[in-house]
Formats: C-alpha cells, sequence, structure tokens
C-alpha cells in the first residue's frame, strides 16, 4: 500500500513539473514572439528567406538594442550641446533685444497681416489700440494673442484684408504703430 501511495506522488509531481515546465515554454515562447515583433521589419531578412530561429531573433534583438541605446546617448549628447549654444545664443540675444525694445515687426501675407510686437514688461501697452488701428487702416483681426516670456511680453495679431481690391498698406500700418509705440522707448526703465 505505502508503494503504491508513494508511487502515485511521485507520478502527480511529476506531472505538476512537466505541466510547469511547458506553461513555463509557452511563456518564454511567447515573450520571444512579442520581442521578435518589436523589431522593425527593415532589419528582419525578407520573406523569401528562412524564417528566423528562435535564437536568431533574441540576437537580433540584443544587437537592436545596442544600437537603440547607443543612438539614445548620441541623441542626448547632441540635445545637451544644442541646449547650450541655445542658452548662450539665448543670453546674447537678451542683450541685445533689452537694448532695442520694442520691437515692432509686420509680415504682409498677401490677403493677410502678421504683427509682432515685444516689449519689455515696464514698457506695456493696450492691445486693443494695436487692433484699432488695424481695424482703421481696412483690416479685420482675426486673431490676437500674448505671452510672457522672462520679462518680455510677445503680442501676436493676424488680420485678414477686409476688402480685398483695396487691400491694407502695409508700410502705412507699420508707420502707425511705430508712431505709437515710439512714446515707450521714451519711458525709464524701472528696476523690479
Amino acid at each position: 500500500m505505502k508503494k503504491r501511495l508513494a508511487s502515485t506522488i511521485d507520478d502527480s509531481t511529476k506531472l505538476d513539473r512537466k505541466t510547469i515546465e511547458r506553461n513555463r515554454r509557452i511563456h518564454m515562447k511567447s515573450l520571444c514572439h512579442q520581442l521578435g515583433s518589436l523589431i522593425p521589419p527593415n532589419l528582419k531578412p525578407p520573406k523569401s528567406k528562412l524564417m528566423l530561429g528562435q535564437q536568431d531573433q533574441l540576437d537580433l534583438a540584443a544587437r537592436y538594442i545596442k544600437h537603440m541605446r547607443e543612438r539614445i546617448e548620441k541623441l542626448k549628447r547632441q540635445k545637451e550641446q544644442a541646449m547650450l549654444n541655445q542658452s548662450s545664443d539665448r543670453k546674447m540675444l537678451d542683450k541685445n533685444v533689452d537694448t532695442k525694445l520694442p520691437i515692432l515687426e509686420l509680415r504682409d501675407l498677401g490677403s493677410g497681416i502678421e504683427v509682432m510686437l515685444v516689449s519689455g514688461l515696464n514698457k506695456t501697452f493696450m492691445l486693443y489700440e494695436v487692433i484699432s488701428v488695424l481695424e482703421e487702416e481696412g483690416a479685420e483681426v482675426v486673431t490676437a494673442s500674448f505671452s510672457t516670456v522672462g520679462d518680455k511680453l510677445f503680442y501676436v495679431v493676424h488680420a485678414q484684408v477686409k476688402i480685398s481690391r483695396v487691400g491694407v498698406e502695409t508700410t502705412r500700418v507699420k508707420d502707425r504703430l511705430q508712431e505709437f509705440i515710439a512714446p515707450l522707448e521714451i519711458w525709464p526703465e524701472e528696476d523690479v
């Protein structure tokens, strides 16, 4: 009786181990298939050649991961270099821009105008006055926005021509806006 009971226990533990091992193999095969599906198709051999074996897929995936890590490191170095360059360029630009504030730029877009104004926080003006000048000159404002970056205010106004035959005389608009913002240039700088 004891032999029979021991043999049944041994058989059941062998079956359990076999089942566990089979499930482990199925799980590993599924993971290998998932890994293989993540490899870009251009790195895999053409369909006309033999399908890659599991070991070949693992080797290809390992090479791809190594390649991507190297690429990430290279891109990080490029980003850091670009950030350094941008930072030094921005400092130079800030020094140059501070002495030339406010800045007015007008772009004639054919059937529209884009107005960009940059001023310091202590040299502000009313956006509605810029819009009024545009409308008086025959343009209809489509969008107007402003944002604050550091100690500067950036205004952007997009307008379109009300009557396409007449149009808008960009130089006249620029002159009027220049007169409008000119008093800002004589305002004293306030230390914050």
